[in-house]
């Protein structure tokens, strides 16, 4: 206990360091009542792991021809590097203090222990550990109680492309930094045809799925391309014609769903969200919307009319832009079109294949270090048979992913190590507890022995 409190201690006071400068000295017009009411507001998550400065960011995605100096990496050290990214120091100590908070509270969910996972939670909290204790805990009781692995590898959602019709959404290229880039068209959504052809339910499972394998696959691939590490989204809502008729019961339903689980499950995963083409009907809509949002995700958003394109053009290559949007893509067409393509570097055959290599060489040394069986090695499969021209080969190519990016091999060897050392406290408090009750027990019986003397 007196370890524990050492360690609240610890990361409380060095909770104003969370990977972003200190706060500026407020000025003489600030009052504590204004400055409280500001909630604390950090960089960019990649910022963490040190993004080049803009003059030197990567071109926009091609192909991965454009990057043949790196092509030869293979499996070597700097491949595995780029996957990680470099830690800042100070978050690092961070979140090796909350992880041990952590192990002493007997919470060893081994592979969402790394250090990239650990500090989203910390961060999404404002480096306050116990909520982001209370928060990380609830993530991994809900991956259990909703089955969340078990849907990443049973679960099948043959209706997607009629969903797509209905529902038009898709991830299409990278943005200027190399993060992928989400697109929906909320305005063009039948929610009638959308709920004939599927149920809220299905739709929920294959979203988590979908927030798996961008995790698990596309942001490692979109790391490998841009040669630093990613790990968040650019997205982009079309709201043209959305009013608040279109926020029906059903609709409403289905937002909630969707922010709940990527609020409290998939923090820091956003990096700016583009609302375009908003009318008057969606800014009275918006106002209600906004209510369920918090500071933080509310700091990332840019609600934009019909003049967006030089927004958008700031922040994407035109290339890598649909038409519908501003955009000059020209390679979506026999795809049936650019939210049917999920065009990207994750669907590249040569960083695909790098990546798989890399993955497989990390699951034989875990096999080696855990000694475990096959058969306790999950697989991950996203549901691609039915999306567009997707190579369905790629879902050969990042089965491990969903259990191996999360899992790291130093931790591995500490929780080996601690174990032992934790079954052996769980039976000693239980030695304690039980010594308690025969205590209690004594203490009755003298009770009842001193009430029958004054009688």
């Amino acid at each position: 206990m007196q370890k524990t409190k050492e360690l609240l201690k610890e990361i409380r006071i060095s909770s104003n360091v969370g990977g972003s400068k200190q706060s500026p000295t407020p000025s003489a017009k600030e009052t504590p009542n204004t400055r409280k009411k500001k909630a604390p507001l950090h960089p960019p998550i990649e910022t963490n792991w040190l993004l080049p400065p803009v003059e030197e960011r990567q071109k926009p995605y091609r192909s991965f021809m454009s990057f043949l100096s790196f092509r030869n990496m293979g499996r070597t050290q700097s491949a595995e590097m780029v996957l990680e990214g470099q830690h800042n120091p100070k978050d690092e100590k961070l979140v090796e203090s909350f992880r041990e908070l952590l192990f002493l509270e007997g919470h060893l969910p081994v592979k969402h222990f790394d250090y990239h996972t650990l500090l989203r939670f910390l961060r999404m909290r404002d480096f306050d550990v116990m909520k982001a204790r209370d928060m990380f805990v609830q993530y991994i009781k809900w991956r259990d109680e909703f089955g969340v692995d078990t849907i990443c590898t049973e679960f099948k959602f043959e209706e997607h492309e009629e969903v797509k019709r209905c529902y038009p959404h898709g991830y299409h290229g990278v943005d200027r930094d190399g993060r992928p880039v989400y697109i929906e068209r909320l305005g063009m959504v039948d929610l009638n045809t959308f709920l004939l052809v599927t149920t809220i339910d299905r739709f929920v499972k294959y979203h988590i799925c979908e927030q798996e394998k961008t995790l698990n696959w596309r942001y490692p691939a979109c790391s490998l391309a841009a040669k630093k590490h990613i790990a968040s989204t650019l997205s982009i809502l079309d709201v043209k014609n959305v009013g608040m008729s279109r926020f029906s019961k059903p609709a409403r339903h289905l937002f909630m769903e969707i922010q709940k689980i990527d609020s409290n499950y998939y923090p820091e995963t956003l990096h700016q969200l583009y609302i375009v083409n908003a009318g008057s009907g969606f800014k009275v809509l918006w106002k209600a919307i906004r209510a369920f949002l918090d500071a933080r995700t509310l700091a990332k958003i840019r609600v934009l009319g019909t003049d967006y394109r030089s927004s958008l053009i700031e922040a994407i290559d035109p290339s890598n832009l649909p038409s519908f949007l501003g955009g000059e893509c020209t390679s979506c067409a026999e795809c049936g079109g650019c939210l049917f393509s999920d065009k990207g570097p994750w669907n590249d055959p040569e960083i695909t294949d790098m990546l798989q290599g890399m993955l497989c060489t990390e699951e034989e040394q875990e096999f080696s270090l855990t000694n475990a069986s096959d058969d306790q090695k999950t697989a991950f499969s996203a549901d691609t048979e039915n999306v567009g021209c997707e190579d369905n080969t790629m879902d050969e190519s990042f089965k491990v992913a969903q259990e191996r990016k999360h899992v790291d091999k130093p931790l591995l060897q500490k929780i080996q190590a601690l174990k032992p050392v934790l079954q052996h406290t769980k039976q000693k408090i239980r030695t304690l507890e039980t010594a308690l009750e025969n205590i209690k027990l004594v203490l009755q019986e003298l009770e009842q022995h001193i009430e029958d003397l004054k009688g």
